[in-house]
């Protein structure tokens, strides 16, 4: 499991840097050079998370315990883990924060009818689709953890004489795997509805809260 701690440390090195390549991205696009540029910068980004949880489904199937530890996160990460990982309905949280405070921060030019093109600037027709993709991904959510309780309340099983310990561990990974699934669906899907502009904005934002977080609860440690 030190490979995939490497590969983790690895990994966030090169989601800074790409954080720097999306924060220097023209913003807005002003011509066609600079939508394509946008939309591969999307794409680069999210074959990114694509090649974390493809990595990470691999580590699951060899040790889906050490998974649940993570050695390689810090104890701040860890206390905002669920099913080993961040909770995918905290990417409309951060859609709606990031939208709330672009809108706040041009109110006078969208009072005069100026668009923005920024995330503060989403369409009613965007924020009725967000609307129902979160409830679709709370309900999955949900039947995620019910399945992750039915495991915990299983434990009980194990005083029997004939329980097959790494039988009843094994289980597990499913669920993982579904969460996994989950946020990276539900991270494609948000993307799906922005423009190229605010896919971008999201984006860094969603890269600075995991990184913020990450350096935030390693100060932390070291202290």
């Amino acid at each position: 499991m030190t490979t995939f701690a490497a590969f983790y440390t690895a990994w966030s090195d090169q989601l800074q840097q790409l954080l720097r390549q999306l924060c220097s991205a023209p913003k807005p696009p002003t011509t066609q050079d600079h939508l394509h540029h946008l939309d591969h910068l999307v794409n680069k980004l999210l074959s990114h998370y694509s090649e974390y949880y493809r990595v990470k489904a691999a580590a699951t199937e060899r040790d889906v315990l050490d998974i649940f530890a993570a050695p390689w996160a810090s104890s701040f990460e860890k206390s905002l883990h669920w099913i080993a990982g961040w909770r995918p309905t905290t990417v409309f949280h951060l859609v709606y924060t990031e939208s709330s405070i672009l809108f706040e921060s041009h109110i006078v030019d969208i009072l005069r009818g100026v668009r923005t093109g920024d995330l503060g600037d989403l369409s009613p027709t965007q924020f009725r689709r967000v609307s129902e993709l979160q409830c679709e991904t709370v309900k999955e959510e949900n039947a995620i953890t019910d399945e992750l309780s039915e495991w915990q309340h299983s434990v009980s099983d194990l005083m029997g004489a004939s329980v097959d310990v790494d039988q009843m561990i094994g289980r597990l990974v499913p669920v993982v795997r579904k969460a996994d699934d989950l946020r990276l669906k539900t991270l494609k899907r948000v993307v799906e509805l922005l423009s190229p502009q605010q896919a971008i904005e999201f984006l860094i934002a969603a890269a600075e809260l995991q990184l913020g977080i990450r350096e935030w609860g390693m100060d932390q440690d070291r202290q």
